[in-house]
């Protein structure tokens, strides 16, 4: 693979994401979107898109090093993950039939919620 400039760019943004995404147990998505649209040029859906696709083997590599050190609960992952994946697939509908601006106000809606709840 030639490192170019878009590849380092691609490089540091996964980095960047998977970093965050395994030292909190989430968040990457609130990551990787601002990096696929700021630093590589994708649009907003693109962008939401493949943070998707970025975050599902960040998470499932993050669990699995989580199960190996005890931090599992049957009981609140096997109801979370179903609900998840319900959500993700209404979700994924959803964005690709809402325009763009609502899905850009959605977006820093959660992200300021998360960042309120954090501090409070």
């Amino acid at each position: 693979m030639k490192l170019t400039k878009t590849t380092v760019n691609r490089l540091t943004a996964g980095l960047l994401t998977g970093a965050v995404n395994g030292l909190f147990g989430g968040g990457g998505g609130m990551v990787a979107v601002p990096l696929l649209k700021n630093m590589l040029g994708y649009d907003e859906k693109r962008s939401h898109a493949t943070a998707i696709l970025i975050i599902a083997p960040i998470c499932a590599a993050s669990a699995i090093v989580y199960i190996i050190n005890g931090y599992f609960s049957a009981e609140v992952v096997i109801p979370a993950a179903v609900g998840s994946v319900i959500g993700g697939l209404l979700g994924a509908l959803a964005l690709g039939k809402l325009p763009v601006l609502l899905v850009n106000i959605t977006f820093i809606a959660v992200m300021l919620a998360a960042g309120l709840r954090l501090l409070f």
